[in-house]
């Protein structure tokens, strides 16, 4: 479980850090991570203000399960498909990975001036390198380093505002099958039946 949570938040911290953010068009589509295949974080949905990670990665989460990201709210909750169970974290985990600070519109044809406010990166490097289209999607492709030299490079998806593709030190990985629409309200909720795990009682057994 614990290594769930750690591989999605160092995921989300990278989109974070690569990224424009979230734009305004709702769409679903499969993640491929380079390095783990088929495995692990295999499908997000995107809604207006809420966003959610499926995994098939059945070592890590016992068959399934997702999380759960409330950008209005502040908060991030995970299922546990087998169990029926849930976890609400704590929001200062988030905040001390600026995971919620960075959702905001932006400009893709112009990122740089966002990628270097982010606190790691403001002494780094941003160069736009100009427009290809990866997996049939029209986007802007960034090169950039943070403020430790590491290079990252970064292709945002001109109409969804999204990395649609991502490659650094820590690794890579893409977006396929991108479907634009409406997503369904029951998708960001917790489901019927679910009942409340503590913290405490995660760390004590974190198998």
């Amino acid at each position: 479980m614990l290594r769930l949570m750690i591989r999605i938040s160092c995921l989300i911290a990278f989109l974070m850090l690569a990224s424009l953010a979230l734009g305004q068009t709702e769409f679903s589509a499969d993640i491929v991570d380079n390095e783990r295949g088929d495995k692990g974080l295999s499908k997000v949905y995107f809604g207006k203000d809420k966003m959610r990670f499926d995994s098939k990665d059945e070592n890590d989460i016992r068959g399934g399960g997702a999380v759960i990201f409330d950008f209005s709210n502040e908060s991030w909750v995970i299922l546990m498909a087998q169990q029926h169970i849930y976890m609400q974290m704590p929001t200062k985990m988030m905040e001390s990975r600026g995971m919620f600070s960075f959702f905001k519109s932006g400009d893709v044809d112009n990122a740089c001036a966002d990628w270097l406010k982010l606190a790691n990166r403001k002494s780094g490097t941003c160069h736009k390198v100009g427009h290809e289209t990866v997996n049939g999607r029209n986007t802007v492709k960034y090169e950039g380093t943070n403020d430790e030299g590491e290079s990252s490079t970064v292709w945002l998806d001109s109409k969804v505002r999204f990395p649609v593709k991502w490659e650094g030190k820590k690794g890579g990985g893409e977006m396929r099958n991108i479907q634009e629409g409406a997503q369904p309200a029951s998708l960001f909720e917790i489901p019927a039946g679910y009942t409340k795990m503590d913290m405490g009682s995660m760390m004590q057994h974190p198998k």
